[in-house]
């Protein structure tokens, strides 16, 4: 660290002499977008107002029915925010990667269906079969998207067309075979997916993994291909995606207190994609918070669960439309204070990064080489090669063109 001639602090500078911060971001390349690291603080304070939130509503909860925070209603909540969870982590990977899974809603109530019917047999043979399903729909939706390079939600919302004409073979309600209860196992379930929520999150906030995964983002035209590596990442987010979907409509079936009711799962998707919304992470993909899931999903569950209470009839498109509209809101508040800090060259921040003439590349800090001194000027001004006067006093030396009293009619 040091001053430059104005007195401004200057950054510390490696054994070459380049500023460490120009090559923390050097190779950031700018076609995968600004370089720099994201700011996390409006993460922080939404996660703040989104706690203050799950508080006030669980203590409005607990002063309506006590009882909905304890024994095996308890459980039950858990389970549900189990459920509901892991349809959330499905659509923030898939946003994260910059390619939203619209199918998840139909996925997860296709495997509703498949566990009551087959709920009766061993949990392993009833989940092997719906497991490779879900991981081969999947695959070919990431296909679909990476190799056409489509944008996501048209390629799953396409998917969760087929899926829905599958659903709409089933006409009545289908009660849940089998005598597997998730609420045996609930509080191992919820940590579960809090520590997946907290641990994707924290791992997503690392710079050259948000870059990593946010590859597909795009950055100038959206139909241009942003390479191999993007689409692999693609790829992997929409199969996990739909895996992650599939057990979540597992676990929310055996979760229910009735048969599986027939239906799109749309609602379940706009539910989803809401609340991960809501939790921080940014409709175009690649920016998120850390507990802002695990956050979101309790909060939403803990408001379901008040309603009951109360014995209303709340619609999950009516919660996942408010929380789809908030989470636009926070979507952009998001993209406004969590990218790079605007660089200020000379003020401790490298800028963008340039190519120079001889190749080197600045950011902000001038990398280029300092520029060879100017040569000196002659001590003697040379006179012209025109015809020069007698008296070398008056050699047109200065003048551009010759003075009035040099015309030919003087």
């Amino acid at each position: 660290m040091g001053y430059d001639e104005s007195g401004r602090t200057t950054p510390p500078e490696t054994s070459s002499g380049v500023p460490a911060a120009v090559l923390e971001n050097v190779f950031d390349d700018p076609s995968h977008g600004e370089p720099g690291r994201d700011r996390i603080a409006v993460h922080v304070v939404w996660e703040f107002l989104l706690l203050a939130g799950l508080v006030t509503v669980t203590w409005a909860l607990w002063r309506e029915d006590a009882d909905a925070l304890r024994g095996e209603a308890l459980k039950a909540l858990l389970v549900d925010v189990a459920g509901l969870g892991l349809l959330t982590l499905a659509a923030g990977l898939s946003l994260r990667a910059a390619a939203v899974n619209l199918a998840i809603g139909p996925v997860a109530l296709a495997a509703a269906f498949h566990f009551a019917e087959q709920g009766d047999r061993d949990m392993r043979e009833a989940l092997l079969p719906a497991l490779a399903v879900a991981a081969v729909a999947g695959l070919a939706l990431a296909l679909a998207v990476v190799v056409l390079h489509v944008p996501g939600w048209a390629a799953s919302l396409a998917g969760a067309a087929g899926v829905i004409v599958h659903l709409e073979q089933r006409t009545a309600p289908v009660a849940v075979q089998g005598d597997y209860d998730p609420r045996r196992s609930a509080l191992y379930l919820f940590v579960g997916f809090a520590a997946v929520a907290v641990l994707g999150g924290l791992f997503g906030a690392i710079k050259p993994v948000r870059r990593l995964i946010g590859r597909f983002r795009p950055v100038a035209d959206p139909a241009r291909r942003r390479g191999a590596v993007a689409a692999t990442v693609t790829g992997l987010a929409l199969v996990g995606s739909t895996v992650l979907a599939m057990l979540g409509g597992l676990l929310i079936a055996a979760n229910g207190d009735g048969p599986v009711q027939p239906g799109t799962g749309l609602d379940w998707t706009v539910l989803a994609v809401g609340t991960v919304l809501l939790g921080g992470t940014s409709a175009y993909g690649r920016r998120g918070g850390v507990f802002g899931a695990l956050l979101a999903v309790c909060l939403v569950m803990v408001f379901l669960a008040w309603t009951v209470a109360h014995e209303w009839t709340v619609s999950r498109w009516a919660v996942g439309g408010v929380a789809l509209g908030a989470g636009l809101v926070v979507t952009r508040l998001v993209e406004t204070f969590g990218r790079p800090r605007p660089s200020t060259p000379g003020a401790g921040t490298p800028g963008p990064l340039r190519p120079v003439g001889d190749g080197t590349i600045s950011a902000g800090w001038a990398m280029t080489p300092a520029p060879e001194p100017a040569d000196t000027w002659p001590s003697v001004l040379p006179t012209r090669n025109t015809d020069t006067p007698v008296d070398a006093w008056e050699a047109p030396r200065w003048q551009n063109e010759p003075r009035r009293w040099d015309a030919d009619d003087r």
